[in-house]
């Protein structure tokens, strides 16, 4: 019999548990019955036996139950028939059955009645997440409700809840004839030294949300209410979370759990490398550091995505790999390594029962330990664990990168360092730094800020000079650091992902729009930390529903804040997918689409849900929103506004049956703002959408929210023209399935009405001049406004859809592609609309207002479009709208197939 994975008859088990286990041997001498009944029935019959043990105290029961569990349990994992998760969960339910009957018995003891209310008993470390070893302590946290605890006559209720405490821990680790129940560990609880072992509610609350220790979220990844009043522990729970699940990523909690770890590896010297002697727990690669690696993982991820919170080792193992936060092979790895150093642990436990995670010095004792596990000898032991141990060890030591040396405060010895970090003017990059050193900025006034940035430094600097404009890099990064409130995270995240760093140099040197972003909210940064960043958006619905998960449980106005975060930090990586060349910028156009009909969603109904709690509904009634422009083109760039009109379905004469009723005009047009409010007005999150409603029937003079059939009437028997042209980008965005099939059959049938071509050829015309004299081109390279850009193209798809009744598709490239299949414009002008389209998002980031990139960043643009060179590009852009120019022509002047 040999592997760490191996497994044996129960003749077998029962041999060599009596054979290497001092404890067990003396278990079944006690307890024949549960050895009978393993050989016959099995490990989980003996396990039901052994629960069932009776005395004639509490103290008694309990302790005669866990000492026939542990030879059961034991058994069962001998021979293979119990693996480690059910091993571990059966001694982790006994584990809270006992707290909860201790709990409740020194109640009775002490009031006359066994109820707990007021007293709730916090499970930690492996109690916390079912895990409990073989002969571990359990981990707890005690706490008390002064308000609700019960005690006696003129008793100070902490008083009462110490004593209640205490009385506990007597019944579970108080040696007796029969054993023991647990041993029981309260070092997790603040200052343990100075505090009392129970404390108030309230007062740990406080210390959590104020004066915590980085390393005490750790802790609470695996804790929970294990007994006594579970709602209590709930609550406070509840209460810490936003201590433990931190949406900011926070490297130096990071940093302390691995400092801990090396503390711990050199307290325990003796034990940390594999072979006699070896630490299970607390040696290099051993159990601790598969805990400590997992928990990292959770921590840096958790506050972003709660699937991967799973108290347990293994199971949060399985949901970071499903969340995509580990790679298959270091998933398969942790959890096989965490699995073999368990049940050795297991094996070590059970001959004397002691708490000890040690394999042993010498070799007899080592031997006998792998014969217990079914090996031939130590030798083979080691053998199987040492693969599990080292690559563990190398996973944990690869969590962060080495500290990166510091640069010089010599400036000629600095000087030498920024030429061979690539810079060809080490003096203006010398001149930076100097300024950044002197303290003036405030994200630089605190040792552990300068620290961070000093760390940090040279490996964003190496990136900043291998860019195409090196001081112009080093400007922008001078705003960023003299405008951020606090750059200790945010240094810290460059220091640990030096792909960041390359990033942010990236944006640096060839992105204003998204450096000054950066500069007002350096958090954006955070959301590139997950790979998850760099994927498309989800569809709209998902989108929507990612954000309502966020925004759940939160008031109004943090609802708003959370979901601007989400929104703005996925608009941000977006931005960075088009200047990093991940992806096509049509398909980011989509992507920002994407995301800003999933934000309509999620933020819509969360103003309908507030509003109607002060104004009831209309019964089946609802709210519509048409998204129009590059908005229903399903087509934005970074810096797009949202064209949107409001519609309702309620009838006239009906009033919302709230505690504040409203008519239907006023309860849509109050409605219809709460939700623009809800896209635009800046939070402590900053800005989201400028929405524009000047679409809606009689632009700004008409009323923002007009009922369905009034709708279609305008549009009927009053539209212009123009208002037509605009309804060919038009489509639900936000309202229920069954209304928005209803509202895209209307615009349909309004578009396919009976129209002259030369009436709308020439409306078309005369708009497009008044476009010009109103909103004339910003230069030659205004794709958009420019002649034969992308307005002309619009103009004539508009007018052929009108006419032709061809194309009806909001999303230009269809209806290109059909108006092509129908020969009504020339072959391949869609090539035309993708190349125009390519460059305006792109140039929305590299050249926002007066800006003028330089010749790299121009490239940057070229190559992104599809061309070898920004002089190719050029004749490109420059022949597409000629084309396009010649096709608005021929339809404006009604010369057009």
């Amino acid at each position: 019999m040999s592997g760490l994975g191996s497994t044996c008859g129960r003749p077998e088990a029962l041999r060599r548990a009596a054979d290497h286990a001092p404890f067990l041997r003396e278990s079944i001498q006690v307890r024949p019955d549960i050895a009978e009944t393993f050989a016959t029935s099995g490990a989980i019959a003996a396990t039901q036996l052994a629960l069932g043990a009776d005395g004639d105290t509490l103290e008694m029961r309990l302790r005669r139950q866990r000492h026939g569990l542990a030879l059961a349990v034991a058994l069962g994992d001998l021979s293979g028939e119990l693996q480690l998760e059910e091993v571990t969960a059966m001694l982790s339910s006994f584990a809270d059955r006992a707290l909860d009957e201790a709990v409740r018995g020194t109640m009775a003891e002490r009031v006359g009645q066994a109820d707990p209310r007021g007293f709730t008993v916090i499970a930690m470390g492996k109690l916390g997440s079912h895990e409990l070893n073989y002969s571990s302590d359990v981990d707890l946290l005690l706490l008390f409700d002064p308000e609700t605890l019960p005690r006696r006559s003129r008793e100070d209720a902490g008083e009462a809840a110490v004593r209640v405490g205490r009385r506990l821990i007597e019944i579970m680790q108080k040696r007796t004839a029969d054993g023991y129940v647990q041993r029981v560990d309260l070092r997790l609880r603040p200052s343990p030294e100075v505090t009392p072992i129970v404390l108030p509610v309230n007062a740990a609350i406080s210390h959590y949300e104020s004066s915590a220790l980085p390393w005490e979220r750790a802790a609470f990844i695996r804790a929970r209410p294990a007994a006594g009043d579970l709602s209590l522990g709930q609550r406070f729970l509840d209460s810490i979370q936003p201590f433990v699940w931190r949406r900011s990523l926070d490297f130096g909690v990071i940093e302390e759990v691995r400092q801990i770890s090396a503390r711990i590896r050199d307290h325990f010297a003796q034990g940390a490398i594999i072979g006699p002697g070896y630490d299970l727990k607390r040696g290099r690669g051993g159990i601790r550091e598969v805990e400590f690696f997992v928990q990292i993982q959770q921590m840096i991820h958790g506050g972003r995505d709660a699937s991967v919170r799973a108290p347990a080792t293994l199971d949060a193992i399985s949901a970071l790999l499903a969340a995509g936060r580990l790679e298959d092979a270091a998933a398969g790895d942790l959890a096989d390594a965490y699995r073999a150093l368990r049940t050795i642990e297991h094996r070590v436990q059970m001959i004397e029962d002691a708490q000890t995670h040690l394999l042993p010095l010498e070799p007899a004792g080592l031997d006998n330990v792998a014969q217990l596990h079914g090996l031939a000898d130590g030798s083979e032991l080691l053998d199987e664990l040492r693969p599990h141990v080292e690559r563990v060890g190398t996973l944990f030591d690869g969590l962060a990168p080495d500290t990166s040396a510091r640069l010089s405060n010599d400036p000629d010895i600095l000087g030498e360092e920024l030429e061979t970090l690539g810079f060809l003017d080490p003096g203006s990059a010398a001149r930076h730094i100097a300024n950044w050193r002197s303290g003036k900025a405030r994200s630089l006034r605190s040792p552990p800020a300068r620290q961070a940035f000093e760390a940090m430094l040279p490996g964003l600097l190496r990136a900043i000079a291998a860019g195409p404009d090196p001081n112009y890099a080093l400007n922008r990064l001078g705003d960023i650091v003299e405008r951020l409130s606090s750059g200790v995270n945010f240094f810290r995240l460059l220091e640990a992902r030096p792909v960041l760093a390359r990033l942010l140099a990236k944006v640096l040197a060839h992105a204003p729009a998204l450096a000054d972003q950066l500069a007002r909210r350096p958090e954006l940064f955070e959301g590139l930390f997950d790979a998850s960043s760099f994927a498309m958006p989800p569809e709209p619905q998902d989108f929507a529903q990612l954000l309502a998960n966020a925004m759940a449980g939160n008031p109004y106005d943090i609802a708003l804040d959370r979901a601007r975060r989400l929104v703005n930090e996925r608009r941000f990586a977006l931005g960075v997918q088009l200047i990093d060349r991940r992806r096509d910028p049509l398909e980011v156009t989509e992507g920002y689409a994407r995301v800003a009909e999933g934000a309509l969603v999620a933020l819509g109904s969360a103003a309908e849900s507030q509003f109607r709690d002060a104004h009831g509904a209309f019964g089946d009634s609802e709210l519509v929103v048409l998204g129009l422009g590059r908005f229903g083109g399903h087509s934005l760039t970074h810096a797009s506004d949202l064209d949107i009109i409001y519609l309702h379905t309620a009838a006239q004469g009906t009033t919302s049956n709230g505690p504040k009723p409203l008519g239907p005009n006023d309860y849509f047009n109050r409605l219809a703002s709460r939700v623009t409010a809800a896209l635009s007005v800046p939070t402590a999150a900053g800005p989201l959408y400028e929405v524009d409603t000047r679409l809606r029937p009689e632009g700004a003079k008409g009323m923002l929210v007009v009922s369905i059939e009034a709708f279609e009437r305008y549009q009927r028997n009053e539209a212009w023209t123009w208002e037509h042209m605009a309804l060919c980008r038009a489509r639900p965005v936000f309202g229920s399935a069954d209304v928005r099939a209803r509202v895209t059959a209307m615009i349909d049938d309004i578009l396919r009405l009976p129209r002259d071509y030369g009436k709308v050829a020439e409306d078309a015309s005369k708009m497009r001049a008044e476009i010009a004299r109103h909103k004339p081109p910003h230069g030659p390279l205004d794709v958009k406004l420019g002649p034969g850009g992308l307005v002309d193209l619009e103009f004539a798809v508009h007018v052929l859809q009108l006419t032709r009744h061809v194309g009806l598709s909001t999303r230009l490239e269809i209806a290109l592609e059909e108006l092509e299949a129908d020969s009504l414009v020339p072959a391949n002008i869609v090539d035309s609309l993708k190349l125009l389209s390519r460059m305006l998002v792109m140039m929305r980031l590299v050249a926002p207002g007066d800006i003028k990139p330089t010749s790299e960043t121009w490239q940057l643009v070229a190559e992104a479009c599809g061309a070898g060179s920004w002089e190719e590009l050029l004749a490109e852009h420059e022949a597409a709208r000629h084309r396009i120019a010649t096709l608005w022509n021929s339809i404006r002047q009604g010369t057009s197939k």
